[in-house]
């Protein structure tokens, strides 16, 4: 018989918050994160903005030393990480041969790649490079570290989707967890490919907005004039239990996973099937698994890119499962607010929705400013303001470049 899986700890590393508490205060104000780039000299770029972290200083977490061994992608997945685990009360008593981590990321250590190809293109041709280029390259090393800073013996690797990748390493630890191989696993996902490399290579394939002229507003899911997706950096991590470990040692419950749905577009590279089909297989998909009606789920944070083929397919996934029933779903797209986090989203995005349950309220999609008459706009997309709503069960979407689509369902938890 397959265990109950619970969500015992939450962390996030945004482009609107350093912690957990700042990200939820800011989604539900509305606060976009979009700025102009600082982390290199994007003035020959056709992207000029980005969301990238605020205030935050490496060396309040590590020493330079430290530093000098992590690409920032896994600075960001160690310090998320290390909130979720705090958060959740993982003390030296639990057995750690019962406790993994799956850590993804999209991209992995791309900043670190691109600082040693450059440094070599601009030296004699001698190929001088840091020791450190491999392991911090690497998109399994954030979860390699995780483990050994707190000694977690249980399983432990990496899920490489796009930006599915963290969405497919929580529903990795649901698994094992629901399937006896582990008692808690810490998972999620970070990225950090803002730099001449991550914004040139999506700027070539004319996939993120160029409003260098109002950056605030330009992430703009199911708006008329979107023009593509925000880059964004950072990290969301949760804490998936069993529920009788969790209950034996009185860990804190936010939310149950009790689902998940995966498909394939089998489609293209990087555009979605235009009917929606893998996104209306997943979800589907995890609403059987959950166990769950179609009309007893009443919130959807959608993968909502601000993507003019993606914005249109996922709602029409949503009204093709759902039926008359979408029309009171509680549609969002906190990207809106944050960026696209790539490889990261899905585990920040599930965070929002798990605390979303909890405190019973969706926040906003912003930038909203005309309606896309291909998209159909009877649904309730929470633009511009938050709203309370007393949430039972909600699922949280994630697709990647690839086809790869994910939906997890979470619900609130009930003994």
């Amino acid at each position: 018989m397959l265990k109950r899986v619970v969500v015992t700890g939450l962390g996030a590393l945004t482009p609107i918050g350093n912690n957990t508490q700042e990200y939820w205060n800011s989604l539900i104000n509305g606060v976009s994160g979009a700025t102009a780039i600082t982390r290199f000299d994007a003035s020959k770029c056709k992207t000029q903005f980005a969301c990238e972290l605020k205030d935050f200083n490496v060396a309040d977490y590590f020493d330079r030393k430290e530093a000098r061994k992590h690409d920032r992608y896994s600075q960001y997945g160690i310090v998320c990480s290390d909130e979720a685990i705090k958060d959740a009360g993982i003390s030296p008593k639990i057995d750690h041969d019962r406790i993994g981590v799956i850590w993804s990321s999209g991209i992995g250590g791309i900043d670190t790649f691109a600082e040693e190809m450059i440094s070599f293109a601009h030296g004699d041709g001698t190929p001088r490079f840091s020791p450190f280029f491999i392991p911090k390259m690497i998109a399994d090393i954030a979860a390699g570290h995780i483990s050994i800073k707190h000694g977690f013996m249980g399983p432990n690797f990496a899920t490489v989707s796009a930006c599915a990748s963290s969405a497919n390493a929580i529903v990795d630890a649901f698994y094992l967890i629901a399937i006896g191989k582990a008692d808690i696993i810490v998972c999620g996902g970070s990225e950090a490919s803002i730099n001449i490399a991550g914004v040139g290579g999506f700027n070539a394939m004319h996939a993120i907005s160029t409003r260098n002229n109002d950056p605030k507003t330009a992430s703009r899911p199911f708006d008329k004039d979107r023009d593509g997706f925000v880059m964004a950096e950072g990290a969301g991590a949760l804490v998936l239990e069993e529920l009788e470990h969790a209950l034996r040692r009185g860990a804190k419950i936010y939310a149950e996973l009790a689902g998940a749905g995966l498909s394939a577009d089998a489609y293209h590279i990087t555009s979605p099937h235009p009917d929606g089909d893998g996104a209306y297989k997943s979800m589907k998909y995890a609403i059987t698994e959950a166990g769950l009606q179609i009309n007893e789920i009443e919130h959807i944070n959608t993968h909502g890119t601000s993507t003019p083929l993606g914005d249109i397919a996922e709602p029409k996934a949503i009204v093709r499962l759902f039926g008359e029933n979408a029309y009171n779903i509680s549609i969002n797209s906190t990207k809106s607010m944050t960026g696209h986090l790539l490889g990261a989203a899905g585990a920040v995005e599930a965070v929002a929705t798990v605390l979303s349950i909890v405190n019973g309220i969706v926040p906003p999609t912003i930038n909203h400013f005309t309606d896309d008459p291909e998209i159909d706009n009877k649904l309730d997309f929470t633009f511009h303001t938050a709203k309370k709503r007393n949430i039972n069960a909600a699922i949280s979407n994630t697709f990647g470049f690839g086809g790869h689509n994910v939906s997890m369902v979470f619900k609130k938890y009930n003994s």
